[in-house]
């Protein structure tokens, strides 16, 4: 525990890097997959790849962690001896996660918590964990944190890369329209957050390779004239891990004053809405 007694609470729907989460025990609330046999934890006993193999056969969906287990989340940290707690949560444009947690923080006695809206997922709301954790550890004053973290907002980007506009519109996460015209014309779109943390296409491009070469261009561009970030790829199954790979080389070249560079899968609950063969990339400016 650090000597300011801060807690790091997040959900699943954040990718936190697996080393971060080890070293400062980030507690993580998992979200809920639920197929017609029933529900499944997030991370816990369902796998991303478990659910890219049972799409085919169906499309599940994704739910919010009740009340009654974030609170129970906030005893066993209690318990634990912490009197704050940073809960980071993806967008609240994207997910009620926020806004219960908020409603749950607000009722709670005996600790302090404060709730960040990343307006941000997957990797890109993990950084915000990462960052809260790691300067919570290294005695940032409880004031000076949350102000940093809140600032920090901005300067988190992720842009993903679907094969398919498929399951985001049947998860009822995007416009129909642009799917049905993408798929005609092998456009592969470029997905982000915008300002209010809600999924918009930021460009559309002619098939697959160069679709990710433009993702490289965005994240450069969101990079420019900082010399110190956090990069990040986050990817969906295993039909996208080898591309994944190469993709981290070629960043390493162009983007060479990282601090670390995070790489995972991307959580079940994300998986859900992108389908797989997803890669995330992600840049956090730290200057």
């Amino acid at each position: 525990m650090n000597e300011n007694k801060i807690a790091i609470l997040t959900d699943s729907g954040s990718d936190v890097p697996q080393e971060i989460k080890e070293k400062y025990d980030v507690k993580v609330i998992p979200l809920k997959i639920i197929f017609s046999d029933g529900e499944y934890i997030d991370k816990k006993t369902i796998t991303a790849q478990e659910v890219y193999d049972r799409m085919e056969e169906e499309i599940p969906k994704t739910s919010l962690p009740d009340g009654e287990m974030i609170k129970e989340m906030f005893d066993e940290i209690k318990a634990e001896g912490y009197e704050k707690v940073v809960a980071v949560t993806i967008s609240s444009g994207l997910s009620g996660t926020n806004n219960m947690v908020r409603v749950v923080a607000e009722q709670y006695e005996g600790l302090d918590v404060f709730v960040l809206d990343t307006k941000n997922i997957g990797i890109g709301s993990g950084f915000s964990v990462a960052e809260a954790a790691i300067q919570a550890n290294s005695g940032v004053e409880w004031e000076t944190l949350k102000t940093n973290l809140k600032e920090g907002v901005d300067k988190a980007k992720i842009f993903f890369h679907v094969p398919t506009l498929e399951y985001l519109q049947k998860g009822g996460r995007i416009g129909l329209v642009q799917s049905i015209v993408g798929s005609m014309m092998n456009l592969k779109p470029i997905i982000t957050c915008n300002d209010e943390g809600i999924y918009h296409t930021v460009a559309k491009v002619r098939g697959k390779s160069k679709s990710v070469k433009k993702t490289l261009e965005l994240v450069q561009e969101f990079a420019e004239g900082s010399q110190k970030y956090n990069l990040a790829i986050a990817y969906g199954g295993e039909s996208a891990r080898e591309e994944s790979e190469a993709i981290r080389e070629e960043m390493k070249e162009l983007l060479p004053h990282y601090e670390h560079f995070y790489y995972d899968q991307v959580s079940p609950a994300l998986g859900v809405h992108t389908g797989p063969g997803l890669i995330g990339i992600g840049v956090q400016i730290l200057d």
